[in-house]
């Protein structure tokens, strides 16, 4: 046995599935970035306060803590391709939706269909990663599904680009006049009635076409021949499964830092656009710092990629959470655009935490990683609640970002404290990991 030989990443028998499987990581990440400038766009059209608002993003975040079980009970019992067909199916159907809400100008309805969506998207990612971590040797996983994972901010800088072009950019709730102010406001009912209809439909339309185009994905889908993962002759139940599962420290560790990573990651790049707003950055401009945002990210997803085959997952990770850290003691002492850098490079930070926990949350559970990634993606619900969280602090003062002064600065630039907490838990479990493997 020749000790120093390669252990290729991607097999290249895996070639192909691994690529398909890919793209759809480029799906979901459409999906995340044309929704998050949607709280600030809702906000304005429908008059809503920033709690109101956030509830965009609990309903969008909310739907994978719904359906990620029941997509791990239908891969296990199924195959992967039923669950990607599933999932494909599912985000049609809430994407299209958006049609009836738009119609009926209802609030809740848009809630609704963003909650669907998102069921599709908990069959996706509960389905996707295992399978990406299954293709090749187990001491490269972490590297492959980091690589696939890079895909997923390339499908939100289209979604941004799309936000951007066809829906911000054209908001006329969003005017203001010669000295800055809110002309909407300003505005007789019926004129803003008016406007408020032109509104919703520039936010229905991408939706809907992005709808019909998943709908043309999962045809194509169908109809390709996807490999079968191979099936234990002693499978166990799902719930064997589960309580084998919570027996393991990595994983249950795991679990908790994926919540606070994912509420980290949610609301910096929901309330990037407030903190903007608050040093007279308007909504359409500060998506270029969410754009660089997501370059940053992409940049950082390959570079992680490479720096795991040199250092361990465990201790980059702990690296880049105090990183984090320091960037968020920017976001909220820095005032004006010095703190807004601050925010933007957080993202670098978080490039490599979600695909790092998963692998090493996963590592040696073997059949069990499927419900175990349900049970990660359920954690995903941290980018459900905690937007509300900050979204109240947003509101102590009234419906402004900088109403009142907390340790000396704005409450939006001290509403930053809540993912300065999440990174905390993120650096304590890549410690704890890195602890354990020495």
């Amino acid at each position: 046995m020749n000790l120093n030989k390669k252990i290729a990443v991607v097999p290249k028998k895996m070639l192909i599935p691994f690529i398909l499987i890919t793209s759809l990581f480029a799906l979901w990440g459409f999906a995340n970035d044309i929704t998050n400038p949607m709280v600030s766009a809702f906000k304005k059209i429908l008059e809503l306060n920033n709690t109101q608002a956030s509830w965009v993003q609990a309903a969008f975040y909310g739907g994978y803590f719904t359906m990620a079980l029941p997509a791990a009970f239908v891969v296990k019992k199924y195959s992967y391709k039923t669950g990607i067909l599933i999932g494909l199916g599912l985000y049609a159907l809430g994407a299209l939706l958006f049609l009836p809400a738009a119609a009926l100008e209802n609030y809740a309805f848009f809630l609704a269909a963003l909650y669907i969506l998102t069921f599709g998207l908990a069959f996706l990612e509960t389905t996707s990663n295992p399978f990406i971590l299954s293709m090749g040797d187990d001491a490269t996983a972490t590297q492959r599904l980091n690589l696939a994972q890079a895909f997923n901010p390339m499908g939100a800088l289209m979604g941004l680009l799309v936000a951007q072009t066809f829906i911000l950019g054209s908001l006329q709730s969003d005017d203001v006049d010669a000295q800055g102010n809110g002309i909407y406001e300003t505005l007789s009912e019926s004129a803003k009635a008016a406007v408020k209809t032109s509104d919703l439909e520039l936010i229905r339309n991408p939706y809907v076409a992005l709808g019909l185009f998943v709908c043309v994905l999962l045809v194509i889908i169908a109809f390709v021949k996807m490999p079968q993962e191979k099936k234990s002759n002693q499978e166990s139940s799902m719930w064997s499964s589960i309580k084998r599962i919570y027996t393991k420290e990595h994983f249950v560790g795991g679990v908790i830092a994926q919540l606070f990573y994912v509420g980290a990651q949610i609301m910096c790049w929901t309330y990037i656009y407030q903190y903007a707003e608050n040093i007279g950055i308007s909504n359409q401009n500060a998506v270029n710092y969410a754009y660089a945002a997501l370059v940053i990210f992409l940049i950082g997803r390959f570079l992680c990629a490479y720096l795991l085959k040199f250092i361990p997952a465990g201790k980059l990770l702990m690296y880049l959470s105090i990183l984090a850290i320091c960037c968020c003691l920017g976001t909220i002492f820095i005032e004006g655009i010095g703190g807004l850098y601050a925010l933007v490079l957080t993202s670098f930070c978080m490039s490599l935490m979600f695909p790092t926990i998963y692998g090493i949350a996963l590592k040696g559970l073997g059949e069990d990683a499927k419900p175990a990634s349900a049970f990660l993606v359920m954690a995903i619900v941290g980018g459900a609640f905690m937007p509300i969280l900050q979204g109240m602090i947003l509101d102590i003062g009234g419906q402004g970002y900088s109403d009142v002064q907390i340790l000396g600065v704005s409450e939006v630039n001290f509403s930053f404290a809540l993912p300065l907490v999440c990174f905390l838990v993120v650096a304590l479990f890549g410690y704890r990991n890195l602890k354990t493997q020495n």
